[in-house]
């Protein structure tokens, strides 16, 4: 490391420390007062005006989300680096995901950035991405051309482990219906075609399938309409799946398999059966290690040592896949409690208002901007992440 980068590094990270103040008000503000997906207003109107107040240009209503931003520094030209800010709350827990955590890491590294590099050769963005939670604001965002032209793509996730890369699946989920015919259960039973049993045979049939598949697909089910009465044969019985696989193709094929086995069960039951698309599909996570290794440095400086995510280790789901399969992307864990800990629970909800938590945002902050920095002002650092982004993409076909 130059005596110049380094100098750089410790004016970013002074730059971080003179918003800690501004920064963990903005965490807590949104652990305070939770939205959830979609419905993020308040959210969304504090961080573009923090970010308005910081020098940057705000575009909102990106991709036709009233919640989603794109705020833009710099000369519009290349090379463009994205911070990714997420926002939306859990329903019922609030932030046990610790997405005000990501967002206000993500606004410290865009403002300290901002700051110390002023009008530097390039773009940088900060971009607030919605409903990652069931709903994929990135899914919209990148379909929009949000990150068209985009060099990388940095974000930072609370979690339960110092983990440099996030180990996400691909995943979508499906909703079943059959369609059968109504009948008195004793008064004309011959009648009747019990959609509901062809329900229960599909997931009968998936218990079976479930115990071949390869690592990292994962098929889970809940039937949401079952019948009426116990009187009646129910005509309609409809189930929502989650379809998950260690890559996108994986996921893919596991729904076709799904698809097969609810047709054929339909023609053996003498019900017809749809098969829909209820979600819009997360994309497995390409980790770009030529940036997570750089985080990882970053991250070193603070006190905060990431290693690898454990093998055969899945911890679900992701919009970001949708983005890293186009871009150089990063997506790291920073522990905000210990392992025996779970996010998506009202323990993880606590830690992501605690002094912890506090900690962990103002580190992440820190090594997001100083990677940034690295990006932007470094054409070799982004030669090298596409150089491994495309033979990433190639080892996958």
């Amino acid at each position: 490391m130059g005596r110049h980068r380094a100098s750089l590094y410790d004016e970013i990270d002074q730059a971080v420390d003179g918003r800690t103040e501004q920064l963990w008000e903005v965490a807590s503000a949104l652990h305070r007062d939770p939205e959830t997906a979609y419905q993020e207003y308040r959210a969304a109107d504090l961080l573009t005006g923090a970010l308005e107040d910081g020098g940057f240009e705000v575009e909102r209503g990106v991709a036709r989300m009233p919640t989603a931003f794109v705020a833009r520094a710099g000369t519009g030209a290349a090379p463009r680096v994205a911070l990714l800010l997420e926002y939306d709350a859990l329903p019922q827990l609030g932030h046990a995901c610790g997405h005000n955590l990501i967002a206000a890491a993500g606004l410290g590294a865009a403002l300290a950035l901002r700051s110390v590099l002023g009008d530097v050769e390039g773009t940088l963005l900060a971009v607030g991405t919605p409903a990652e939670e069931g709903g994929g604001g990135k899914v919209a965002e990148v379909q929009a051309g949000v990150f068209d032209g985009v060099d990388a793509a940095l974000m930072v996730h609370p979690g339960v482990h110092d983990w440099s890369r996030a180990p996400l699946t691909a995943q979508i989920q499906l909703r079943v219906r059959f369609h059968g015919r109504s009948a008195h259960p004793t008064g004309n039973p011959t009648e009747g075609i019990d959609a509901l049993a062809a329900l229960i045979e599909l997931f009968n049939t998936l218990n079976a399938v479930s115990r071949r598949l390869p690592p990292g697909s994962h098929v889970q089910g809940i039937i949401t309409e079952g019948g009426k009465a116990t009187n009646i044969v129910p005509d309609l019985a409809e189930g929502l799946f989650g379809c998950r696989g260690l890559t996108t193709t994986a996921r893919d094929a596991l729904v076709e398999q799904l698809t097969q086995c609810a047709q054929g069960i339909a023609l053996a039951t003498g019900t017809t059966v749809e098969v829909t698309r209820d979600t819009a599909g997360y994309e497995h996570f390409r980790d770009n290690s030529t940036l997570s290794d750089r985080f990882s440095q970053h991250m070193r400086r603070s006190g905060v040592q990431l290693t690898p995510p454990d093998a055969g280790v899945f911890l679900g789901s992701s919009d970001i896949g949708n983005v890293s399969t186009r871009i150089p992307a990063i997506h790291p864990f920073v522990a905000i409690m210990e392992p025996d800990g779970s996010d998506h629970t009202p323990q993880f909800a606590a830690a992501a208002g605690s002094e912890r938590g506090r900690r962990a945002m103002l580190a992440s902050a820190k090594a997001l901007a100083c990677l940034g920095s690295d990006l932007l002002l470094h054409p070799e650092i982004r030669a090298e992440a596409w150089a491994q982004f495309h033979a990433q993409a190639e080892a996958e076909r």
